[in-house]
C-alpha cells in the first residue's frame, strides 16, 4: 500500500506551489525591468518633447537589437537546467562561463549596430533635432549593451538553478539606482555644474546602472557560498562545442523573438497612419499588454526551469506532468485577468486618460486585448517548456506565419478595408483582431507541438 501511494505523482497543489516559488521573483524583477523605460518616458515629458520623440525611436532600436541577442544568450538556461537537475554542477558553472563568451562575442556586432543608427533614422524620418538627440542616446546605451547582456546569462543561469531571489534582488536595487540618476542627468544640477542632458541622460543613467548590475552580479558569483560548487572561480576559456550548441538552441529562441517584437513594432507604424487618436488608442492597449504579459513570461521562466531539471534528473514523466501543470496555470490566470479586463474596461481606461477622443478610440481595443493576452499567455509559457526539451526552430516558424502573415498581414487587410469587411474591423481594431486570431493560433499550433513531444517521450519510456 505505501508502495502503491508513493508511486501516485505528487498532488496538483504541490506542483503549483514549485511554479510559484520560481515565478513570483521572475515577475517582481521584470516588472522593475519595465518600469525602467516607464521612468525615462515619464521624466522626459517633462522636459521637452524632443527628447521623448528622440527616446521612441532609440529605444525602440535597441530593444529590438537587445532582445534578439538576449535570445541566444539566454539558451544557457535549459541547458543549465539539465546540468543542474542531473547534479553536474561543474559543468554548468562552465556553461555559464561560455554564455559570458557568447554574450561578449554578440555585443561587437550589437555595438556596432547601435553606435551607427543611421538605418533608424532612416526609417523613423526623424528631424535633424530629434537625430541629434537619438545619437546621444544609442551611443550611451550602446555602451551598455555588453553588460546587459553579461546580465541576460547570469539571469538565464540562475532561474535555470532555481535561484530568481538573487537576479530579482540586483534588478530590484537597478531599479533604485535608475530613479535618481535619471532624474539628476536629465533635468541637471546647476549647483554642481552639470547640464541637462535630455535623454542622452537616460541612455548614460542606463549605461551605469547595467555596468553597476553586471559587476554585482559577478561579484555575487565569486564570493557567495551557493555558487562554490560550480567552480566559478576557475575562469574557462571559450570553448566552441559549449558555444555551438548554445547558438543551435539560441539562434531559433532569438529569431523567435524578434519576429514577436517586429511583428508590434510594424503594428504600431501602421496604425499610426491612421491618424493622432488611433494610436493613442493603441499605445493603451499596447502598454497594457505589455504589463500583463509578465505573469505568463514568469510562470513560463519557472515551469520551463523545473521541465529542465526533470529531464536532467531522469524523470522524464515528471518533466511532462510540470509542463501541463504550467500551461494549465497561464491559462487559468490568463482567462481570469481577461475577463477582469474587459468587464473593467472603462475604470481601467479612466486610469490612463480623460480625453473623450482617446478612451473612445482604446475601447474597442481592449475587448480584442482581452483575447489577445489569453493567446500570449499561453503560447509564453508552451514556448518556455518546448525551450527545455530543446524543442525551439519549429516554434520559430509558428511564429513568423502567426505573427507576420496571420496578425500583422490579417491586419493590414482588415485595417485599411482591402478586403472590404465591415466597419467593425477596420481601423486598429483590424490589427488587435488580427493579433488576436494569430497569438490564439500559435498557441494552439505550439500546444498540439508539445503534446507530441510529451506522447513521443512517454513512447520511449515505454519501449525502454
Amino acid at each position: 500500500m505505501a508502495d502503491a501511494a508513493a508511486a501516485l505523482p505528487p498532488r496538483f497543489g504541490q506542483d503549483l506551489r514549485h511554479i510559484a516559488a520560481l515565478a513570483w521573483p521572475v515577475f517582481v524583477g521584470q516588472i522593475a525591468v519595465l518600469s525602467f523605460a516607464t521612468m525615462d518616458t515619464l521624466l522626459l515629458a517633462r522636459h521637452d518633447a524632443r527628447d521623448l520623440a528622440a527616446l521612441a525611436v532609440g529605444s525602440a532600436a535597441y530593444v529590438s537589437v537587445f532582445i534578439g541577442l538576449m535570445g541566444v544568450v539566454i539558451a544557457v538556461g535549459p541547458i543549465v537546467g539539465r546540468l543542474f537537475g542531473a547534479r553536474r554542477l561543474a559543468e554548468a558553472g562552465e556553461q555559464l562561463q561560455q554564455a559570458f563568451w557568447l554574450a561578449l562575442a554578440l555585443a561587437v556586432p550589437g555595438c556596432l549596430l547601435l553606435a551607427f543608427p543611421q538605418p533608424f533614422l532612416a526609417v523613423a524620418q526623424a528631424t535633424p533635432e530629434v537625430a541629434q538627440r537619438v545619437r546621444g542616446y544609442m551611443a550611451a546605451v550602446a555602451f551598455a549593451l555588453p553588460a546587459a547582456l553579461v546580465f541576460a546569462a547570469f539571469r538565464g543561469f540562475n532561474t535555470a538553478v532555481s535561484r530568481p531571489k538573487a537576479v530579482m534582488a540586483l534588478q530590484v536595487g537597478g531599479l533604485f539606482l535608475k530613479l535618481p540618476l535619471s532624474w539628476l542627468l536629465v533635468f541637471g544640477a546647476p549647483r554642481l555644474g552639470l547640464e541637462p542632458l535630455g535623454v542622452t541622460g537616460c541612455g548614460i543613467a542606463t549605461a551605469v546602472v547595467m555596468w553597476a548590475q553586471a559587476l554585482a552580479a559577478w561579484t555575487l558569483l565569486r564570493r557567495d557560498p551557493f555558487y562554490v560548487p560550480f567552480k566559478l572561480r576557475r575562469v574557462c576559456a571559450p570553448r566552441w562545442a559549449s558555444i555551438r550548441d548554445m547558438l543551435k538552441l539560441g539562434v531559433p529562441m532569438g529569431l523567435s523573438i524578434v519576429v514577436e517584437v517586429t511583428g508590434f513594432t510594424f503594428m504600431a507604424i501602421f496604425i499610426a497612419r491612421l491618424g493622432t487618436l488611433p494610436v493613442a488608442g493603441h499605445q493603451i492597449a499596447a502598454n497594457l499588454a505589455g504589463l500583463l504579459y509578465m505573469l505568463p513570461l514568469a510562470i513560463g521562466n519557472a515551469c520551463g526551469t523545473l521541465v529542465a531539471q526533470r529531464i536532467g534528473a531522469g524523470d522524464p514523466a515528471g518533466a511532462c506532468r510540470l509542463g501541463w501543470r504550467g500551461v494549465q496555470l497561464g491559462l487559468a490566470a490568463a482567462l481570469l485577468f481577461g475577463l477582469a479586463l474587459f468587464l473593467g474596461r472603462h475604470a481601467v481606461l479612466g486610469l490612463y486618460t480623460h480625453e473623450a477622443g482617446v478612451a473612445a478610440a482604446a475601447l474597442p481595443l481592449l475587448s480584442w486585448l482581452a483575447l489577445y493576452h489569453v493567446g500570449d499567455a499561453v503560447q509564453a509559457v508552451v514556448a518556455a517548456v518546448l525551450r527545455a526539451w530543446h524543442v525551439t526552430t519549429l516554434p520559430m516558424f509558428i511564429y513568423a506565419l502567426a505573427v507576420w502573415v496571420l496578425g500583422l498581414g490579417g491586419g493590414y487587410l482588415l485595417a485599411f478595408d482591402m478586403v472590404h469587411a465591415s466597419e467593425v474591423w477596420r481601423g486598429a481594431r483590424g490589427f488587435w483582431a488580427a493579433a488576436a486570431v494569430g497569438l490564439m493560433s500559435a498557441a494552439l499550433a505550439l500546444a498540439g507541438l508539445l503534446a507530441r513531444v510529451n506522447r513521443k517521450t512517454k513512447s520511449v519510456k515505454r519501449n525502454a
